[in-house]
C-alpha cells in the first residue's frame, strides 16, 4: 500500500510547499520513499486525483466544532460544509469567522472538537499564529471535488483514502512537549535540531514501534530541516498507516464511534474518542 503524509499550507510556494512523505507499507512494516514538493493549489488538486490504492494523512481539521457549526448556522454534514466553504471567497470566509467571535466573551471564541481537548491542538477556527482554519479553507473543498474516501464523514473512492493527521500529538507522545521546529531563524536552534533527531529516532525505534504497532525506516537527514515540514509529514504518513492497517486488522475498534465531528488518525485521539462516546 502507498502511504503518503503531507504537511500543508495554504499558501505553497516553492519557498515553502507543500510536502509529502512518500511511503511503502508492507505488513508491520513501513518505508520511506521520497519526499516531494508541492508549489501550488493546483498541483495539490493533481496529487489528490493520482489513482489509488492509496491512503494520506493530511495536517489540517477537516471539520469545525459542532458548536460552532450549529451557533453560525453552518451543515454538520460534511460533504454540504465543504460545499459551503469552496462557495466562499477566502476573504468571506475570514469574515465569516472574525465576525462570529466579535461580542462573544474571552474564552468563547474559538471552539475545539470534543476529542481535541488535551493534545495539544488549536482550535479549527484559527486564523492566526498556526492558521489552521485557512488550511480547511483551502483544502475540504478540493478533498470533495477530488471524490477521496474519508472514514466517517464521506463516501468517495475507497482506493483513495484522506485520513486528518496531527503529527504534534505523536511528537508530544514520543519525545514530550520539546520544541523541534520554527519556521523563524532566530529560534533554530541547536536544541531544536537535537529534538529532531530525538524524535525522529524515538519514531524509527523501539518507542516508535510500541506506539504505532509499525517498524518504521527512514534516513535520518529527514531531521535536519529546522522548519520541522519533512518529519511533520513522515509522522503524517505514520499515522495514516497506523489508522489504515487499524481499518483492515481491527475494524470493531472504530465500529459504532460516531466521526462526524471528524478524527485525528492517531492511538491516544482514537483512545480519547472512545472515552467520549462511553466505550
Amino acid at each position: 500500500m502507498r502511504v503518503h503524509g503531507i504537511d500543508f499550507t495554504s499558501a505553497p510556494s516553492r519557498r515553502k510547499p507543500i510536502r509529502v512523505a512518500e511511503c511503502r507499507l508492507d505488513g508491520g512494516r513501513l518505508s520511506f520513499e521520497g519526499l516531494e514538493g508541492i508549489a501550488s493549489l493546483p498541483g495539490f488538486e493533481a496529487f489528490l486525483a493520482t489513482p489509488g490504492p492509496w491512503v494520506a494523512g493530511f495536517d489540517l481539521p477537516f471539520t469545525q466544532s459542532r458548536r460552532f457549526l450549529d451557533n453560525i448556522g453552518w451543515p454538520r454534514d460534511w460533504p454540504a460544509f465543504a460545499d459551503r466553504l469552496g462557495g466562499l471567497t477566502r476573504a468571506g470566509f475570514r469574515a465569516a469567522l472574525e465576525g462570529y467571535k466579535a461580542g462573544r466573551a474571552p474564552g468563547d471564541r474559538e471552539h475545539a472538537r470534543g476529542y481535541e481537548v488535551g493534545t495539544g491542538a488549536v482550535s479549527p477556527q484559527k486564523l492566526y499564529g498556526v492558521p489552521v482554519a485557512l488550511m480547511q479553507f483551502e483544502a475540504v473543498p478540493r478533498l470533495r471535488r477530488a471524490g477521496v474516501h474519508i472514514p466517517g464523514l464521506a463516501e468517495g473512492d475507497r482506493s483513495r483514502v484522506a485520513l486528518e493527521a496531527y503529527p504534534g500529538v505523536a511528537a508530544r507522545a514520543l519525545i514530550g512537549r520539546v520544541p523541534y521546529k520554527s519556521d523563524v531563524k532566530a529560534r533554530q536552534t541547536p536544541e531544536r535540531a537535537a529534538a529532531r533527531r530525538e524524535l525522529l529516532g524515538c519514531l524509527t525505534g523501539a518507542e516508535g514501534q510500541r506506539r504505532f504497532g509499525l517498524r518504521v525506516e527512514a534516513p535520518g537527514w529527514l531531521a535536519d530541516d529546522p522548519t520541522g515540514d519533512p518529519l511533520d509529514a513522515l509522522l503524517c504518513a505514520v499515522q495514516a498507516a497506523w489508522a489504515h492497517r487499524l481499518m483492515e486488522e481491527e475494524p470493531e475498534r472504530i465500529a459504532g464511534l460516531d466521526l462526524s465531528e471528524g478524527w485525528i488518525a492517531d492511538p491516544d485521539v482514537l483512545g480519547r474518542l472512545r472515552a467520549r462516546q462511553g466505550d
